[in-house]
């Protein structure tokens, strides 16, 4: 058998070099998932924000089971365990924020867990604690913990997957694997790190066939959706290389010296694998986005916990460069400016400035998201560019009126309030589009536009009336 198991000499060869440390026996166990889940309560309300992909979660997983199905037979079918799940959240308790983010919280505290025991396994409790600690502090982690998304989820999904994958239990490894794929398709590619370790395991390669299949359908399903899912995503841009450059000289150069090999071949391919073929894909299909592939940061948790635990100048500069960030980003990460908008402070400034009988105008249409996690403020105002409400529609944020039945309804209105992205920001061509913005501007004064975080909420009126 092929897979890594821990060496017992190794483990004592670490002990003897780094007595400098002696953790309190069994608190790998607890001390890492008490640590995320602390990290993860801290603030979780975000001063009351929300961002748009949160209110996306928040809306659809209000909708009825028929009209949550109906939904993803069109779109998002990628999402569809999770949002089923935040559904029955949300059944249980309607708790907004803390509903929305607990599951991710919770999520990460178990993937901080699966971490430490994959890192026991392989190295004894030091690393264990070491690297268990290192996932937990992580930046993008606690960013992603308190996310109402599934990244978090999957990365648990995928830190007891590969905790199964040493230990051999082969049920357990595709089950919970399967669960994590399910929950984002690109859980999948944590399967071929994996098979960095354990291609030569007959065992293995009948689990990796049966999570193919058991992923077969949603794969069937969602590529029909992909062009409308990812059509809004680019090219790598240089920022995304640079970034994964760094993360593979830190993964090799932690590498370099670690004793216990058995947690490299592991944490090396975990680190480098996915996010690495995700990269090189998208230059011929887009498709890299870094959240997608949160679950690495667990290969790079169990490098630097081992060179951590192995003591000497590397510890201190591995300790230097969790914490630094740490303490840098962790506050910020708790407030509103740490997203890109914040759909619950647009609501607030519609509702300010809205008067009976106004029309709202989304520029472009897809920011209706922005209000729809609102009703109480979305429900009075009259949408003049709706056609189909998007729970009738099936759709994330509706349809809209063709071209020239919209500019007649927004004809019609004698004051609009334009929710628009931020300056700077391009602007869609197409026609429906370019017939919201000529109306405005031939037909309507702006009367003043109201800055928030993402976001512009601009004030339109029938020539005269803007005071």
């Amino acid at each position: 058998m092929e897979v890594p198991r821990p060496h017992v000499t190794r483990r004592h060869t670490i002990s003897r070099n780094t007595a400098w440390f002696r953790p309190w026996p069994g608190a790998w166990r607890w001390l890492p998932p008490l640590l995320a889940l602390a990290l993860g309560l801290w603030e979780l309300p975000r001063g009351g924000s929300m961002w748009r992909d949160e209110s996306v979660t928040y809306q659809v997983a209000h909708r009825s089971f028929g009209q949550l199905t109906g939904l993803l037979g069109q779109v998002d079918a990628v999402h569809g365990v999770y949002y089923l799940l935040m559904h029955g959240v949300f059944a249980l308790w309607d708790g907004v924020l803390w509903a929305l983010r607990l599951p991710s919280v919770a999520a990460t505290a178990l993937a901080a867990a699966g971490v430490a025991a994959l890192a026991h396994r392989l190295a004894g409790e030091r690393v264990a604690l070491l690297a268990g600690a290192a996932y937990a502090v992580a930046p993008p982690v606690q960013m992603y913990a308190q996310e109402g998304r599934s990244y978090a989820l999957v990365a648990a999904a995928v830190s007891w997957a590969t905790y199964f994958l040493v230990r051999e239990r082969w049920v357990a490894y595709a089950v919970v694997l399967a669960l994590g794929c399910w929950l984002h398709e690109f859980a999948v590619l944590a399967l071929l790190a994996h098979g960095f370790v354990a291609w030569r395991s007959r065992a293995w390669r009948w689990s990796a066939l049966a999570v193919a299949l058991s992923l077969a359908p949603l794969v069937l399903l969602s590529a029909g959706q992909a062009q409308q899912q990812l059509g809004w995503l680019g090219r790598p841009k240089p920022a995304d290389w640079a970034a994964y450059v760094v993360v593979a000289g830190a993964a090799l150069l932690l590498a370099r010296g670690i004793p216990d090999r058995a947690l490299v071949r592991v944490a090396l391919p975990l680190t480098l694998v996915p996010p690495g073929l995700l990269l090189f894909v998208s230059l011929v299909h887009p498709l890299y986005v870094d959240r997608y592939v949160l679950y690495a940061l667990a290969g790079l948790a169990l490098l630097a916990g081992a060179r951590l635990a192995a003591g000497g100048w590397v510890a201190w500069v591995v300790a230097a460069a969790l914490l630094l960030p740490f303490g840098f980003w962790s506050a910020w990460l708790r407030t509103p400016e740490s997203r890109k908008d914040d759909v619950l402070a647009v609501a607030a400034a519609v509702r300010a400035e809205a008067r009976p009988g106004d029309a709202v105008l989304f520029m472009p249409a897809r920011r209706r998201e922005w209000l729809l996690s609102s009703p109480g403020v979305y429900g009075p105002l009259d949408d003049v560019a709706l056609d189909r409400s998007p729970a009738t529609s099936r759709t994330l944020w509706g349809t809209e009126l063709p071209a020239e039945r919209l500019r007649a309804r927004l004809l019609a209105a004698p004051r609009v309030l334009a929710v628009l992205d931020p300056v700077g920001e391009p602007v869609d061509p197409y026609p429906r589009e370019a017939v919201k913005r000529q109306a405005l501007a031939a037909h309507f004064d702006l009367c003043r536009i109201v800055p928030v975080h993402g976001a512009r909420l601009a004030v339109f009126a029938r020539p005269g009336g803007c005071s």
